[in-house]
C-alpha cells in the first residue's frame, strides 16, 4: 500500500497521514523533511517554491514512498503533473485529498505557526490554493472534508478510500 495524504498548508496531512500509519502499521514520513535547505528557507519568509525547486524534492517523496511495501506519506501534492511525478515512482499511490475553504484553514496555520513556529505560514495558502488541481476522475484516491471530521474521522474516512480504491485496483 502507497498513500499519500495531500493538501495545502494546515489541512491536516501530517496528523491524519500519522495516525493512518499507525491504524494500517504502515511506515510513515512528511514530505516536508524532504525538502532541500533552501525551500524551506524560501517557505519560511513565504516565497512560494517554484517547479524547479519541486521536481528534485518530488523524485525523493516518490523514491521513498516506493522503497517500501506499506508506506504513507504526507505531501502537498498540489498540482496533477506533481502527483503523476509521485506516481512515475510508486504508479499505485492512492491519494487522499484533504481540504477545506482556504478562511478556516488560515486560522489553523496561524496558531500552528505562533505554537510550533512552523515554517509554511497563512501567507502561503493564497499561492497554494492558486497552484491546487483537485483529484482528477482517473486518479486513484479521494477527498476528505476536514473541517466535518476531526483527525481521527478523517483518518477512518480514508481508509474507507483506500479500500475502495485498493478494491478498484484489483478489478
Amino acid at each position: 500500500m502507497h498513500v499519500v495524504v495531500m493538501g495545502v498548508t494546515g489541512s491536516g496531512k501530517t496528523t491524519v497521514g500519522m495516525r493512518l500509519a499507525a491504524e494500517t502499521g504502515a511506515e510513515f514520513a512528511d514530505a516536508d523533511d524532504f525538502h532541500s535547505p533552501d525551500a524551506v528557507a524560501k517557505m519560511a519568509v513565504n516565497d512560494p517554491l517554484t517547479d524547479d525547486d519541486r521536481w528534485p524534492w518530488l523524485d525523493r517523496v516518490g523514491g521513498w514512498l516506493a522503497a517500501g511495501d506499506n508506506r504513507v506519506v504526507a505531501c502537498s501534492a498540489l498540482r496533477r503533473v506533481y502527483r503523476d511525478a509521485i506516481r512515475a515512482h510508486a504508479p499505485n499511490a492512492i491519494f487522499i485529498h484533504l481540504w477545506a475553504e482556504q478562511h478556516e484553514l488560515e486560522h489553523r496555520v496561524r496558531r500552528r505557526a505562533k505554537a510550533e513556529g512552523h515554517f509554511a505560514g497563512p501567507g502561503l495558502l493564497d499561492s497554494q490554493f492558486a497552484t491546487l488541481e483537485n483529484l482528477q476522475d482517473d486518479e486513484l484516491g479521494a477527498s476528505v472534508d476536514v473541517v466535518s471530521y476531526s483527525p481521527e474521522g478523517a483518518a477512518m474516512m480514508a481508509r474507507v478510500a483506500i479500500d475502495a480504491a485498493r478494491g478498484a485496483q484489483s478489478n
